[in-house]
C-alpha cells in the first residue's frame, strides 16, 4: 500500500476529490478552469493533480483542450439512457439465471435480512441508501456466480452513479425502494421469476425517471455553489 504522501496515493485523493466535486455539482457542467487553478485549490503539485484531471477525462467527466484547459464534460442524457437500459439487460439476465439453480438461499436470505425489515428499522440517510441500494442489485448479479457478468454490471453501475446517487434525495423513493427490493426477492425465492423481472424492469426504469428529474432540477439551483475558480 503507498504511503499516505506519495505520489500514487496524492493522485488517488485529488481524483477522489474531483469526482466528488463533478458529482455533488460544485463542478458543474460546461465550467472550465486551469491546472494551476486546480492544484492551488487542492494544495497539491502539478503531477498529481494532472494523474487525476487525466484519469477523469479517460472516464468522459472531464475534457481537455489545447491552449484552453480543462472542462466538465456536459451532461450526456441520451448515452445514460442507454447505459440504464444495458443495465436492465443484465439485471434482467441475471434473474433468468437464478432460475437454473445458480443462487443459494443464504444469498437470498442475506439480502432479505438488509431489506425485508419492518418501516421503523429502514435507513433514511439518502448517501446510505445509495450504497446500499448500488450493493442490493451488485449483490443480484454476483449471485449468479458469473464473474463476467459482475465486471460489467460495475462498469455500467460506475458510469451512471453521476445521477444514480441522487434518487434517494426525495423521502418517498427510499420506501419505495424497500418496498420494490423486497418483493423482488420474495419473488425470487418463490421462483415466480417472470414476475420478478417484470417488477425488476418497472423498478429501474422508475429510478431512470426519477434520476432525470432531479438532476434537471439541481442543475439549474446548483450554479451558485460552483468553486471560485472556474470560469
Amino acid at each position: 500500500m503507498p504511503a499516505a504522501n506519495s505520489p500514487n496515493a496524492l493522485a488517488e485523493q485529488v481524483y477522489q476529490q474531483l469526482k466528488d466535486d463533478i458529482f455533488s455539482f460544485r463542478l458543474f457542467p460546461g465550467d472550465r478552469f486551469s491546472e494551476s487553478d486546480i492544484a492551488q485549490h487542492y494544495g497539491v503539485s502539478r503531477t498529481p493533480m494532472r494523474d487525476g484531471l487525466f484519469r477523469l477525462q479517460r472516464e468522459g467527466y472531464l475534457e481537455v483542450g489545447f491552449r484552453r484547459g480543462w472542462k466538465v464534460s456536459q451532461i450526456n442524457f441520451e448515452q445514460l439512457d442507454q447505459i440504464y437500459d444495458l443495465r436492465i439487460v443484465l439485471e434482467l439476465a441475471s434473474i433468468e439465471r437464478l432460475g437454473a439453480g445458480n443462487v443459494s438461499h443464504a444469498a437470498i436470505d442475506a439480502l432479505k435480512a438488509v431489506w425485508c425489515i419492518a418501516p421503523e428499522q429502514q435507513e433514511s440517510d439518502p448517501v446510505t441508501m445509495f450504497t446500499m441500494d448500488e450493493d442490493f442489485h451488485r449483490q443480484l448479479v454476483a449471485s449468479t456466480g458469473n464473474g463476467e457478468m459482475v465486471r460489467v454490471h460495475n462498469e455500467v453501475t460506475e458510469r451512471i452513479r453521476i445521477v444514480r446517487r441522487l434518487d434517494f434525495l426525495k423521502s418517498h423513493r427510499t420506501s419505495a425502494t424497500y418496498n420494490e427490493h423486497g418483493k423482488i426477492l420474495q419473488l425470487v425465492e418463490r421462483n415466480r421469476l417472470s414476475e420478478a423481472a417484470i417488477l425488476l424492469r418497472a423498478h429501474i426504469t422508475q429510478s431512470k425517471l426519477e434520476v432525470r428529474k432531479i438532476t434537471l432540477s439541481m442543475l439549474a439551483a446548483a450554479r451558485d455553489q460552483r468553486l471560485p475558480f472556474v470560469s
